[in-house]
Order: C-alpha cells, then sequence, then structure tokens
C-alpha cells in the first residue's frame, strides 16, 4: 500500500503544478525605461556647438577634441621629428622664479594671489569655490573661463591644451585645470566659447 501512496501523492502534485502553470505565473515584464533615462540624462547636459562627439562635461572626447582642435600630440613635424609641445611644465619653475598674479575671481566676487606654478583652478577650489571641471587634463571644456583683460596667451600658459584653437585663446578663453598666470586679470569662470 504505501507504492500506491506514493502514486498517488505524486499524481496530485503534478496535477497541482500543471493548474498552476496552465494559469500562468501572473509575472509581466517591466516597461523598458532605458532610453527615457537617457533622455532624461540628455536634458541636463547644456547644449553647445562644439564638435566633440562624446559628452565635453563628462569629460569624454579628449582623443577627438585634440584631433577636431589641430593638436600637434603625435602629429609628426617636417623632417619626421615629433611636433614640440605648446604646454610648458609648471614643476620646472625654479624656486626663485615663482611669481605671484593678482587673479580677479569676477562671479566670485574676490581677487586671489595665484603663483605661476600654480593653475587656476586648483587654487579656486582651495578658497571654497565650486568652480566648474570633468578631466583636470586640458582635454575638455567644462573648466573653461574668459579673461576679460585680452588674448589668454597674454595672461596664461597652459600646461595641457587639447581643446581651445587659437581664435578661442585670442578671444580671452582658457582652461583653469591647466592654466598657470603670466600677469594679473580679471576671471570669469565658467564660461565656454
Amino acid at each position: 500500500m504505501v507504492s500506491a501512496g506514493i502514486l498517488l501523492g505524486a499524481f496530485l502534485t503534478l496535477v497541482a503544478v500543471a493548474l498552476h502553470y496552465s494559469k500562468g505565473t501572473g509575472w509581466e515584464a517591466n516597461e523598458d525605461i532605458s532610453q527615457e533615462v537617457l533622455e532624461k540624462r540628455a536634458e541636463s547636459v547644456p547644449e553647445t556647438e562644439f564638435p566633440e562627439p562624446m559628452n565635453r562635461s563628462i569629460g569624454g572626447g579628449g582623443v577627438a577634441a585634440g584631433a577636431v582642435a589641430g593638436g600637434s600630440e603625435g602629429e609628426l613635424a617636417e623632417g619626421g621629428e615629433e611636433a614640440e609641445d605648446e604646454g610648458f611644465d609648471p614643476e620646472a619653475i625654479a624656486d626663485d622664479e615663482v611669481e605671484t598674479y593678482e587673479i580677479e575671481f569676477a562671479k566670485e566676487g574676490e581677487t586671489i594671489e595665484v603663483a605661476n606654478n600654480e593653475n587656476i583652478l586648483d587654487v579656486g577650489e582651495d578658497k571654497g569655490w565650486d568652480l566648474p571641471y570633468a578631466c583636470r587634463e586640458g582635454s575638455c571644456l567644462s573648466c573653461a573661463g574668459h579673461i576679460e583683460d585680452g588674448p589668454a596667451d597674454e595672461y596664461i600658459k597652459h600646461s595641457n591644451n587639447d581643446t581651445l584653437n587659437e581664435e578661442e585663446m585670442d578671444n580671452g578663453y582658457c582652461l583653469t585645470c591647466t592654466a598657470y598666470p603670466t600677469d594679473s586679470f580679471t576671471l570669469e569662470t565658467g564660461e565656454q566659447p
């Protein structure tokens, strides 16, 4: 009789399982919202005319930016030699050659002293200001600022600039993350060409 009880129990279990699955589980897949999430993220990024193929506000597209801006890194000059980098090494400035300049941060409403071996972004952050940035390498425009006093190269040197072209520099734009002062000036932070 034990065998008949086991067989009857197994049969009833199979019937219960079959009835359960014949009705369905009631589970439905969630709606795919991935496209909606991407569109909302895209709305939070300001529109620009920047030719970079990736979103510069999150630091993307550094390699493409160099190619678009006509950067010389990696290109060969005539004669097969590597082109000279336009940047400079602020750490190479001897202690007795360090000079400080007064930089007026227009939006912050303060003037501070910045040494020629300190980048403008770091010094502003040391003051507790929430300044814009992304890559900290001169490969995007997130940290861009505008020098009101004239062409940027008259007031700063970049240790690296893969993004701004000569015309933008002539119009007073700089990358605060790689900009080192060579004179005193007024700066509008968060201004992009």
